[in-house]
């Protein structure tokens, strides 16, 4: 089931008896939970109408009952289940408590009519080979949150700001993900700051961003590095004392430098295998949008000098964890060695 199918049924009035939740973005998920709790239930009846269960501590039968149990001063219950073991794809660790999917089974082929049971599946795939999960497919109750593409991320930042009376424009938009990140809760929160800024009817421009959203430190490693490979010393060296004004440690700085470098590395050889930046994204444990940044920068290297740089940075972590060299110094040396 597509999300927007499912907002759209209630606005109509329609709620499907189950609807199982999973994937990578637990914010929207979040959302989703929040308008359904709105959409379903007055707001004087959520105290009786909505039962929570974790099937990490409660075995799924007596969610279940709980499900087929009639509500209490309420006109519809809301039962809400976090699911780590029932419908979810191994992850290596058996669950402690016995469940009896068979109850679910038989619940999930007649449901109760005053009753709608979401579950939270708190892991980015299902197991199809359950039961379970097989019937819950063919029932068209299964909602997956998958992280947004880049793309996707600026144009919900952008409609965010838009819903509070806002504008922000497209150079706006990607500041603040380079400065945020995909986190969408942290997005979220920093769009909400600036939206206050700008107040109803403003824009949101690139330099609101700027100055009120703090860089992060891989965000300014980053740049620091990209000042150096377009041989732009001076712009660099102002970035590195920066860092070391916010009292950030030269060691953690080329630890930093070290992953950024080797990120990149590892894109270029992933490219000569001709694989997509989504396929790269999985590999590399990173999200889309982090992996179209660093391979924008990695064109400035060969896979040869990327390497050098990586050997005299880790000759240089060493000689930084033995007091060999002045910290501060060592690495501002290395540092101009990347323009040399």
């Amino acid at each position: 089931m597509e999300l927007k199918q499912a907002m759209k049924e209630w606005k109509t009035g329609k709620f499907r008896p189950v609807y199982v939740l999973y994937g990578k973005d637990r914010y929207r998920m979040r959302q989703f939970l929040a308008e359904l709790t709105n959409m379903l239930l007055p707001e004087d009846e959520r105290e009786l109408g909505i039962v929570k269960f974790d099937t990490s501590e409660t075995a799924i039968e007596e969610a279940m009952a709980e499900a087929d149990t009639l509500p209490f001063f309420a006109s519809r219950k809301l039962v809400m289940i976090r699911d780590q073991s029932v419908l979810a794809a191994a992850q290596g660790k058996e669950g402690k408590i016995d469940h009896q999917t068979e109850r679910l089974l038989a619940y999930l082929q007649q449901p109760c009519e005053s009753s709608v049971v979401v579950f939270q599946v708190m892991a980015d795939k299902l197991d199809e080979r359950r039961k379970a999960v097989k019937l819950l497919k063919e029932q068209d109750a299964l909602i997956p949150f998958q992280e947004l593409q880049e793309n996707e991320l600026r144009e919900w930042t952008m409609k965010r700001a838009e819903e509070q009376g806002r504008a922000m424009n497209r150079e706006a938009a990607e500041l603040l993900l380079a400065r945020t990140g995909t986190n969408m809760q942290q997005l979220a929160h920093e769009v909400d700051k600036l939206c206050l800024h700008a107040g109803v009817g403003g824009t949101i421009q690139a330099d609101d961003v700027d100055q009120l959203i703090a860089s992060t430190v891989e965000e300014d490693v980053f740049a620091l590095i990209d000042a150096m490979a377009s041989l732009k010393v001076d712009k660099a060296l102002k970035l590195y004392r920066e860092l070391l004004l916010r009292r950030e440690e030269p060691i953690k700085i080329a630890a930093l430098i070290a992953r950024q470098l080797r990120i990149m590395l590892q894109i270029k050889e992933l490219e000569q295998h001709h694989y997509s930046p989504q396929q790269m994204a999985g590999q590399l444990g990173l999200h889309p949008y982090a992996v179209k940044l660093a391979a924008e920068k990695a064109k400035r290297f060969s896979v040869t000098i990327l390497g050098g740089h990586l050997g005299r940075l880790a000759e240089l972590d060493y000689k930084m964890k033995t007091g060999q060299i002045d910290k501060t110094l060592g690495l501002e040396l290395f540092l101009l060695s990347i323009a040399a």
